[in-house]
């Protein structure tokens, strides 16, 4: 059968598969020979990776034997490979011997070990090399190039992170180098900043910063402003960033960092209007129906082009799957490097699970984008912080504050977080209970009702409570923070007492 000229051929038209049988072969008889060299090999390899079948399942024979702390030889694997018909065809059990005729790989071996693996991802390259032009060349179902462009990407970043499974081994000293740079870091911020700045001091002084790896849940009811204090927080970090650099700062010194912001509900243009309104002080509202002076006009303009080099990219794509979020993110990553610290998604229940019919166990699918999502955190080593809903639960109790319990839809989601923030706004729930507005000829009660009403009112306008119900790193407690409705804007409360332990 002819090939396309652009088409690799399959197996057994002319390409050999990159392979090295003699350096398996070696490796093995070498770890034969020296039990201690398989047990430093045996985390570096897997059984998948070896080209000769029968060769796999010597290594994880070997593997069996050593972690059953028993000695590993020919004469003790034998009994394993009796009725091996692979091994048969090589000559049977006394192939394994044959092994360890020469010794040869003991001088060689931790080289054999990497060739073998670094072969492996060239034939897996070429699988997914291959599955790509299938899929490409294959139009008898609906072409989406854009969602095989992403199962390329992903196939591709799966193969690029399969190193040797030690590089994530660090000695005492690199971890405790790691730990003196940070302590460093928030020594030289002016202390209580480990990590990328939130821009409020009450909330950085409570959790040390934003920390790379970390998923943040940010949950609230609707009407909380959940979505405003994100934006504000991820406006705060890459406006950080632009003020460090502009002064001279490394990317290492600064607390800021750039930002990836995934607004499944809300447009690219409705989100750079909330930041615009905020930074120019100008009511979103009016802004949208276009109700400002030329004075406000002018600030607006002054804000955008002081703005037009900040470091926030927004995506704006609805309906994202866990998995295109993953290759998006990837791809900034490899365009900005570490200096992409943070990733905010607005909202996690409108992300999609990976599976076709996954709506038919949301519970499931839940469970799955939050797990992804904390993958992704350690994976890109960034903060992520994912926005969610709350039940409707909260509304059936007498106080409005939320809990864990509360969290809709998946425990699992609370299992993955690294910390769980409730926002949460009494003067929502005040100005909801309005009575009666008194008028001429009402009974002194309605007077005093509405009179209390609006006492109340005074006492809890304005302010808002960051509830941080999960902390791994440390205690959680709760934050009053300044919040004003018309710009969307929170800032640090300067009352006497803005912080202090969950009641």
């Amino acid at each position: 059968m002819a090939t396309h000229p652009m088409i690799p051929p399959a197996p057994g038209e002319g390409l050999r598969l990159p392979q090295n049988v003699e350096a398996e072969a070696a490796l093995l008889g070498a770890m034969m020979i020296d039990n201690r060299l398989a047990d430093d090999l045996l985390d570096q390899l897997k059984p998948e990776l070896f080209f000769e079948p029968v060769h796999g399942r010597i290594f994880a024979a070997i593997a069996k034997l050593r972690g059953d702390d028993l000695l590993a030889n020919p004469l003790t694997l034998r009994p394993m490979f009796d009725n091996d018909a692979g091994m048969k065809e090589l000559g049977g059990p006394g192939y394994l011997a044959q092994l360890t005729g020469s010794g040869a790989g003991l001088i060689g071996a931790r080289q054999f070990a990497k060739q073998i693996h670094d072969l492996a991802l060239l034939r897996t390259l070429v699988e997914v090399g291959r599955g790509l032009v299938d899929k490409a060349m294959d139009t008898s179902e609906a072409i989406n190039p854009s969602a095989q462009i992403e199962a390329a990407e992903e196939a591709l970043f799966a193969v690029a992170s399969g190193g040797p499974t030690n590089k994530t081994v660090k000695t005492f000293a690199n971890a405790a180098t790691a730990a003196v740079d940070m302590a460093a870091k928030a020594l030289n911020s002016g202390g209580g900043l480990s990590g990328t700045t939130t821009g409020f001091e009450s909330i950085n002084q409570r959790i040390g910063g934003l920390h790379h790896s970390d998923l943040v849940i940010l949950a609230g009811r609707p009407g909380m402003g959940k979505t405003s204090l994100a934006t504000n927080i991820a406006f705060n970090s890459a406006r950080r960033w632009m003020d460090d650099m502009a002064i001279g700062l490394t990317p290492k010194e600064s607390v800021g960092g750039k930002v990836a912001f995934f607004s499944l509900e809300m447009s690219a243009d409705q989100l750079a209007t909330r930041i615009l309104a905020e930074q120019s002080r100008i009511s979103s509202e009016a802004l949208r129906m276009g109700k400002i002076s030329k004075a406000e006009f002018r600030q607006l303009a002054e804000a955008a082009t002081d703005l037009q080099n900040l470091p926030l990219f927004i995506d704006d794509t609805a309906g994202l799957s866990i998995s295109a979020l993953h290759t998006r993110v990837r791809r900034l990553k490899r365009t900005l490097g570490d200096d992409l610290k943070f990733v905010v998604i607005d909202y996690l229940q409108l992300l999609q699970g990976s599976g076709s019919r996954a709506s038919d166990n949301r519970v499931q699918e839940i469970s799955e984008i939050s797990r992804g999502l904390k993958t992704l955190a350690k994976d890109l080593d960034v903060a992520v912080m994912a926005l969610s809903q709350l039940s409707r639960a909260v509304e059936q109790r007498e106080d409005k504050r939320p809990q864990l319990s509360d969290l809709r839809e998946s425990g699992s989601i609370e299992q993955d977080a690294d910390m769980v923030w409730f926002v949460y706004r009494e003067d929502y729930y005040v100005a909801a209970k309005e009575p009666k507005r008194p008028v001429e000829g009402d009974d002194s009660k309605v007077f005093e009702d509405h009179q209390k009403w609006h006492m109340d009112m005074e006492r809890v306008f304005g302010l808002a409570e960051l509830i941080i119900a999960k902390q791994r790193h440390g205690a959680t407690g709760k934050v009053t923070l300044k919040f004003e409705p018309e710009i969307t804007r929170f800032s640090d409360y300067a009352g006497a007492q803005y912080a202090g332990p969950l009641d």
